[in-house]
């Protein structure tokens, strides 16, 4: 028997909550590959300013208010089900507000530039969605009709008719947000097990072109629930939920050095990218400073802001100088990136309207990088990002 507790035996599941701190029930299929997840409740240190005759600290009330913050980190993996949302896509959907839509695919039959013909009703009703063919992928900037679309950027290949166009699971910004509750499990059995209730996500970064493509999550919750502590009523719970059994679950990550870059306007493909990072900010106020309440009971999330780093080598191209030219005009240029290379490993997002910021010449190494830093998306109303698995 070991003395220690290993880190690796350790399972996180992942669920959405209908109403804030209420901790839904948990399956198998819940079980996201996290690699990290850090929890932490504070008591707020309020100052007391009475007299005690002495210098000592004299301790705070009970019922002080507590503060509940989570950071979820994970690797792009394989979608395998693909009739159904990725394991981690409730922490999605609290990032980005609404529910996630299945695009369930169809068939090519004809493709010229950035025009795609399906050769049946593709059933989609606005922009934003994201299609696969032949493992790339492109999103939707416009319905042309019920066939046909316009796509942010041309396929690198020649797409024959009858070619097959994959599914894709697609989130789009919402005014609302909605809450997850994070199951933490250990083994043995025995050990304190955890789930954090009412988990918001404030801020969502994706990190490209690591050794692995990262989602990172991070935000309040309303509390930390533990197997050990755990009285009847805490998140709605009579009691504490045991570990479901457990499924099969595919650990298949994708290499973070895979994909596609497109920038400008219009779109060029960028080679030279060495790293990116988007953000996403809700900038969530939690409902707990009222008097009588003592926690959160609620989330609202304020204005969002989505931001894009990214360093490139600096290249003597005219794609390359557009992006100079359109940071010192301060004219806004489209940006899409494709994360893997092939159907059922892809993640892609789209911002249609980004204004770049003058990049930092870099001449720290061999070659020259400009880093652009801090590249406000915007939009009209919720279109400044898409994202998309497929």
């Amino acid at each position: 028997m070991s003395c220690y507790v290993s880190s690796n035996d350790n399972r996180f599941y992942v669920a959405s909550e209908t109403a804030y701190g209420n901790v839904p029930s948990v399956e198998g299929e819940n079980r996201v590959p996290a690699v990290r997840l850090r929890a932490r409740q504070t008591v707020d240190r309020v100052q007391r300013r009475d007299k005690t005759g002495s210098r000592t600290f004299a301790g705070l009330p009970p019922g002080t208010r507590n503060r509940t913050s989570f950071d979820l980190s994970t690797y792009l993996t394989s979608w395998t089900d693909q009739g159904h949302e990725p394991a981690y896509g409730p922490m999605f959907r609290s990032a980005m507000g609404g529910t996630g839509h299945l695009f369930t695919g169809g068939t090519v039959a004809s493709s010229t530039g950035t025009t795609l013909t399906f050769a049946a009703a593709h059933g989609m009703t606005a922009a934003g969605s994201a299609v696969v063919v032949a493992g790339e992928m492109r999103f939707v900037v416009a319905i042309v009709n019920s066939t046909t679309v316009q796509l942010n950027a041309p396929f690198t290949g020649t797409i024959a008719s009858g070619t097959t166009v994959g599914p894709t699971m697609n989130y789009a910004p919402e005014t609302d947000l909605g809450s997850v509750s994070i199951f933490d499990y250990w083994s043995p059995s025995t050990l304190v097990h955890r789930i954090i209730a009412g988990a918001a996500v404030d801020q969502m970064r994706i990190k490209i072109n690591a050794d692995f493509h990262e989602f990172e999550f991070r935000g309040p919750g309303r509390d930390i629930i533990d197997s050990t502590s755990f009285e009847s009523g805490q998140g709605g719970l009579t009691d504490f939920p045991t570990e479901p059994a457990l499924s099969g679950f595919d650990y298949s990550i994708v290499p973070g050095h895979l994909g596609q870059v497109w920038l400008g306007t219009p779109a060029n493909r960028f080679y030279t990218l060495t790293e990116a990072e988007l953000v996403v900010d809700n900038n969530i106020d939690t409902r707990d400073r009222e008097f009588g309440l003592s926690g959160p009971v609620c989330i609202a999330g304020g204005q969002r802001s989505v931001r894009l780093n990214f360093s490139i080598f600096e290249m003597d191209t005219e794609a390359t100088k557009s992006l100079y030219q359109a940071a010192r005009q301060r004219s806004p240029i489209t940006a899409m990136f494709q994360l893997g290379q092939q159907q059922g490993q892809l993640f892609g997002f789209y911002m249609n309207n980004v204004v770049p910021e003058v990049p930092e010449f870099d001449d720290s190494t061999a070659r020259l990088q400009w880093k652009f830093t801090n590249c406000q998306a915007q939009g009209g109303i919720n279109d400044e990002l898409f994202l998309a698995f497929g």
